[in-house]
């Protein structure tokens, strides 16, 4: 780094350097949404999917959803499976025998 650079950094203090940092972060966040486009519409349809990228790329309006969403889960919901919901994680049969516990 030159001379000139640390001057810079170091002149333009912490408030001023976390302006610039924190700036470009809705656009990063939409080149994000952007790019995850084709999943999103793949796993929620070609209609829901574009409404739920449309939101996410909308800088103010996509942070919100989606802090919502931590709390509440996902707004829009997934399309279903067509395999009858194979996708799931499969589940032990009722009558498998359990490995016994250490105090038993």
């Amino acid at each position: 780094m030159t001379a000139t650079m640390k001057r810079r950094v170091v002149r333009a203090g912490g408030w001023t350097l976390a302006k610039r940092l924190v700036k470009p972060i809705p656009i990063i966040g939409s080149i994000f949404a952007v790019a995850l486009a084709g999943y999103e519409i793949k796993k929620k349809g070609l209609l829901l999917g574009a409404v739920h990228v449309g939101l996410d790329i909308t800088p103010v309006v996509g942070t919100a959803k989606n802090v919502i969403e931590i709390f509440t889960g996902d707004w829009i919901p997934d399309k279903p499976t067509s395999n009858g919901g194979a996708g799931h994680t499969p589940q032990l049969p009722t009558n498998t025998p359990h490995p016994k516990t250490l105090g038993s």
